[in-house]
């Protein structure tokens, strides 16, 4: 049992540094987890948090407003291909 306790601290540390790189940040220092989160809540919002909201030209217009179309933009394909470019810090408008 000892032994067992000791085996499971022991992966835990080897694999704690692992989980900090996994929580990914944005070359603009913006997270990739936030970003994504926020595409799941709508499409385009994700993006429009990489490019520091500001104005309503940041937001990628096409996803934005085609996302208010059930299931296709939200819960559908809008949303998981906004929230993949926004977990990539990728910002675009491209269906």
């Amino acid at each position: 049992m000892r032994s067992l306790v000791i085996g499971l601290i022991g992966c835990a540390l080897l694999l704690a540094p692992t989980a900090s790189f996994a929580a990914g940040s944005c070359s603009n220092g913006k997270s990739s987890d936030s970003a994504m989160w926020y595409s799941i809540l709508h499409p385009g919002l994700g993006e429009w948090y990489l490019r520091d909201w500001g104005s309503f030209d940041n937001a990628p217009q096409k996803k934005f407003w085609l996302g208010f179309i059930p299931f296709y933009g939200w819960p559908g394909y809008l949303q998981v291909k906004s929230a993949r470019d926004a977990k990539r810090c990728n910002w675009n408008d491209h269906l």
